[in-house]
């Protein structure tokens, strides 16, 4: 059995062929070929004969794990981050890491990530454009009013019809007056994108199987959740059984204190942040509503930022929260309300 690394980059790949002789890992074949060079690639993979492969899970390696399950008995695909040894190397090269690569699947270490399905990847899409979109939006808007605070003009009702007619009566400069009716034309296109995007990802959730269908039934039960929060928790999470625990969970979302200790020494540090950005921020965002709305998470919120300040206390209402939806999704049970 050979065991191939793969090195994928955007324009070329590395390979190293390894197989395993009398316990010791012989390099049998080194190889660079360009990505667009398809038959170059299939032709290699023909010529190894029985192999695995492995390719860390970099932006561009679904087109490259796809081409290669036609030929190898297994593809693996490596968690960058926590195949730490190939980025503290003293000797980053191309060959290093492809070599790396496949003497850690030789020897059955390597650090798997999961492979989200082409559902997934959709929904993923989908939900991160409209993010794009309506950063976008909110970007303009802020960019308008900072304009008219120049002015002293700045209205709340300003995005409205009548706020914009009031607006356009202003004497400005000439080129703020210019940039003003620009940054209008661009709100109105990224309003009409915002829709189409929603209207998409309606139609989406309308062809959901029959898990997925139950676990947005079961999210809309909780307060505060609505179609963006929905959309954004299930697609993020992708498909939430293949977590081993709740912990699990949290860390994906990067809502887990770091940790120090030493010598019976212990010391917290700040939320790690690693994982998915747009799952914590949707969940801090759900946190913010609803320790305003429900007494049951105003009142935890109150007791914990009287002893750890309301930020840290916003972030532990997050990671209740994710926990709930978790157990939720988990149990296939609807939100309880306090009693």
């Amino acid at each position: 059995m050979r065991f191939i690394g793969a090195d994928l980059h955007k324009k070329t790949i590395t390979f190293c062929v390894v197989e395993i002789v009398q316990g010791k890992t012989c390099v049998k074949h080194r190889q660079r070929i360009a990505c667009r060079d398809i038959e170059c690639i299939e032709k290699f993979f023909r010529d190894q004969g029985p192999h695995q492969l492995v390719v860390e899970a970099t932006i561009g390696y679904e087109w490259f794990a796809g081409l290669a399950e036609k030929f190898a008995e297994r593809v693996v695909v490596a968690h960058a981050g926590k195949l730490r040894v190939i980025a503290e190397s003293t000797r980053k090269t191309d060959k290093v890491d492809a070599f790396v690569l496949a003497e850690f699947l030789a020897k059955d270490m390597i650090p798997e990530a999961w492979r989200p399905t082409p559902r997934v990847r959709q929904h993923r899409a989908l939900i991160r454009r409209r993010c794009k979109v309506q950063s976008r939006i909110t970007s303009i808007k802020n960019t308008m009013r900072g304009i008219l605070t120049r002015y002293n003009a700045d209205e709340q009702n300003l995005f409205t019809k009548l706020g914009w007619k009031q607006a356009s009566k202003l004497k400005l400069l000439e080129q703020d007056r210019w940039v003003l009716d620009d940054l209008w034309e661009d709100l109105n296109q990224n309003t009409e994108r915002l829709k189409k995007v929603d209207q998409r990802l309606s139609e989406f959730g309308a062809t959901a199987p029959i898990a997925e269908a139950e676990a947005r039934a079961i999210l809309t039960s909780m307060p505060g959740v609505g179609t963006v929060t929905l959309e954004t928790v299930l697609a993020e999470l992708g498909d939430w059984r293949r977590f081993r625990n709740a912990d699990a969970v949290v860390s994906f979302a990067g809502l887990d204190p770091g940790v120090r200790e030493s010598d019976g020494r212990r010391k917290n540090l700040r939320l790690t942040k690693a994982g998915s950005p747009l799952l914590r921020w949707i969940m801090i965002q759900l946190a913010h509503r609803l320790k305003r709305t429900t007494a049951r998470w105003r009142q935890l919120f109150v007791q914990i930022s009287r002893r750890a300040g309301k930020k840290k206390a916003t972030c532990a209402i997050a990671r209740r929260l994710l926990l709930v939806i978790y157990a939720m999704l988990r149990d296939g049970r609807a939100y309880q309300m306090a009693a």
